[in-house]
């Protein structure tokens, strides 16, 4: 059997994400509608019942992505304060993007710079509170298994 047979493929050939960063709003309808319309992650599916989310999935156009939904306290056995979410996310367009947002008045809580490990990043807060960090630094390639 091919060792590649049972791994999940995205249309240019990378790996598809298979850790998913997941946060929780006090108004999920509003961050996702910031997080696509400001932002420009993709609304991938999105379940909901009124203003409460139940689960929404967020992509990232150029690969990754997170699930959020509606914080409820005590009701469930994983809850998550809202706010306290930080992300970092790869973008090969991060000047365009930092121009975008601060265009929109998103919130940026670090200027947009050239990092001593190359990459090139800024970071901002969102309406809840929670910190993304844009940056051209893909990480480190993998090892070969």
């Amino acid at each position: 059997m091919n060792a590649t047979a049972n791994t999940t493929r995205t249309t240019r050939n990378r790996r598809a994400p298979s850790v998913w960063p997941t946060l929780q709003a006090h108004d999920a309808p509003a961050l996702i509608d910031f997080l696509v319309g400001t932002v420009g992650f993709r609304r991938t599916a999105v379940y909901q019942d009124g203003d409460l989310v139940a689960h929404a999935q967020l992509d990232w156009p150029e690969g990754g992505g997170i699930m959020l939904g509606s914080h409820k306290p005590g009701s469930a056995s994983w809850s998550l304060q809202p706010g306290t979410f930080g992300a970092y996310v790869v973008t090969e367009h991060v000047d365009d993007l930092h121009r975008r947002l601060k265009d929109a008045d998103v919130k940026i809580i670090r200027e947009i710079e050239d990092q001593p490990y190359g990459s090139r990043d800024f970071a901002i807060a969102d309406p809840e509170g929670n910190k993304w960090s844009f940056g051209t630094y893909p990480g480190e390639p993998r090892q070969a298994d």
